[in-house]
């Protein structure tokens, strides 16, 4: 593989870290590490030659609108999770940041968005533009807006499902941070039923797919719109499967409605926002094409229940 100058935004992240990680221990490519603060980088950029880390902040990327230029691949796991300046940067700096990439010297984008904004056939909801949170509303109108750029043609857009990820050297995900808490609830929990279902993705996965494609940008043809997710799981799957990890029999399960969880909603006047309200009343979060290392002929890291159990450090049964 040729020699590429790459630029990683967001690299302090629970993603970027595991990007990072990977380009710098798989590749030979030219690394361009932005961050906000480099004492959060817990990658070893002393590992190779050619890893620069870029102290800024994505409110000011003009200033490495020089650098820009040179970029081959641009990696934008970049994002406001919420606050004031959540527009200004999921929405305008990284539009910025894509207009001073030189689209004749730039292969590629990989823009990161959230599936969130997503309905189940990978089309865009527009409930998520108009009653999502701050973060999915920004991320809803820069998945708009992108499409006016110049570089649109070679931007790759992924849409990560459930996020796992983070162990001693790298921040966890708001996902995996809960998981054992949630196996403390499991003698509650395994005689409920549900109705739901989902997908989920580990960081070292999501990483796996990014350097393929880096490596493999898709052809002409080929689709740039990439909802990344392990196989479909139900909350009733997902249930039976913590049980089994765990030795915890089910003897008999209750039904959860949604007209049962409207009702205590209303009888105890909980203040819910519209767009939890929508979450409540359309439970399952699939998607017609998930892709993940699998689909390349490569192997996942965490495909299973049992393995985000284990890698998030709950104990099996003996």
């Amino acid at each position: 593989m040729s020699q590429k100058r790459i630029l990683v935004t967001g690299a302090s992240g629970c993603v970027g870290h595991y990007i990072s990680e990977k380009l710098i221990q798989e590749t030979e490519h030219d690394l361009y590490l932005l961050v906000r603060n480099p004492d959060k980088l817990q990658v070893d950029i002393q590992a190779r030659p050619g890893i620069t880390v870029l102290q800024g902040d994505m409110l000011e990327i003009e200033q490495f609108a020089d650098l820009l230029k040179t970029i081959n691949t641009a990696v934008l796991t970049a994002t406001a999770w919420g606050g004031d300046r959540t527009f200004e940067i999921n929405v305008d700096k990284t539009l910025e940041l894509m207009k001073l990439l030189d689209p004749e010297k730039c292969e590629q984008v990989i823009y990161f968005s959230t599936a969130s904004v997503l309905d189940s056939n990978n089309q865009p909801l527009k409930e998520a533009g108009e009653i999502g949170t701050d973060y999915i509303r920004s991320k809803y109108d820069c998945l708009h807006k992108k499409a006016g750029l110049a570089i649109a043609p070679k931007i790759t857009t992924v849409f990560p499902t459930l996020v796992l990820g983070g162990d001693e050297k790298k921040p966890y995900s708001h996902l995996t941070s809960g998981i054992p808490e949630v196996t403390k609830y499991v003698n509650l929990i395994r005689f409920l039923k549900a109705d739901g279902s989902f997908h989920f993705i580990h960081g070292r996965d999501i990483a796996t797919v990014i350097t393929h494609l880096i490596d493999n940008p898709p052809t002409l043809g080929e689709s740039r719109q990439l909802v990344l997710g392990q196989t479909q799981l139900t909350a009733n799957q997902a249930i039976e499967e913590v049980c089994r990890y765990l030795g915890k029999k089910i003897l008999f399960r209750i039904p959860l409605s949604t007209s049962l969880a409207n009702l205590i909603i209303a009888v105890f006047k909980i203040q819910m926002a519209a767009w939890d309200r929508f979450c409540m009343n359309h439970p399952h979060f699939t998607y017609n094409k998930i892709i993940n290392p699998a689909n390349f002929g490569l192997s996942n890291y965490c495909a299973t229940m049992t393995d985000v159990l284990k890698i998030s450090g709950v104990e099996a049964a003996k």
